[in-house]
């Protein structure tokens, strides 16, 4: 299993984006979370901001979207050009319709789910997205630890993938760090988005190198 590494920018340093992008150089990918303090209670940055973090970040943009106005907004995050939009179930209208959306403007398109939200949706769509994001925390703020009754959902997306056949990428988002990273992958997690796992660390790209390594080594 290819294992990959989100930082996710929400513990970084909000004034100086471009400074803390080089830290994570090793990341295979930067995970962007977009709040608009209504679909989550917390509020981070728009449209506008994450244009310019594609303009000058070296690693590819992997955009978390949690607002409420998705269907109107995901494919103009989409067109800035980033890798990836991951939209959430709960806040569209017709998940299928806005996948191929986001696929037709050239960005991979993935779906999240909460914790409390089941993936019976997702999973009879599989062929229509990407990425599936499991959330392992209630989304909204960083520094939260990872909740066990999240973790069934983990190991149920991933047979649904394996039985499809299909290259769908399967993350998880909240509380990951060195001490779960390892037991999240082997229920079949192969793509991790850490925050203060990442941040908090003195030298950030041997933090990763080390979550890639511990998640890598699960049989």
């Amino acid at each position: 299993m290819s294992v990959r590494v989100h930082p996710s920018i929400l513990s970084a340093d909000f004034v100086n984006f471009e400074r803390d992008f080089s830290s994570i150089s090793s990341c295979d990918s930067i995970h962007v979370d977009v709040m608009d303090g209504h679909f989550v209670p917390n509020l981070t940055f728009g449209l506008p901001m994450v244009a310019r973090m594609q303009e000058v970040a070296e690693r590819p943009l992997d955009v978390h979207l949690m607002i409420e106005n998705v269907d109107t907004l995901a494919v103009r995050y989409a067109d800035t050009g980033v890798q990836s939009v991951t939209f959430h179930l709960e806040a569209t209208r017709d998940a299928v319709s806005l996948a191929r959306k986001i696929r037709a403007a050239g960005a991979r398109a993935a779906i999240a789910v909460k914790p409390g939200t089941g993936l019976e949706d997702v999973l009879s769509n599989l062929p229509e997205f990407d990425m599936i994001l499991v959330m392992t925390v209630e989304p909204g703020f960083g520094g939260q630890p990872l909740l066990e009754a999240t973790l069934q959902k983990v190991a149920d997306a991933r047979a649904a993938i394996d039985k499809s056949g299909l290259e769908i990428l399967l993350q998880v988002d909240g509380g990951i760090d060195a001490s779960n990273i390892a037991r999240v992958a082997k229920l079949g997690a192969d793509t991790f988005v850490a925050g203060s796992a990442v941040f908090k660390a003195a030298d950030r790209n041997e933090q990763i190198a080390h979550l890639r390594d511990l998640a890598s080594a699960t049989p």
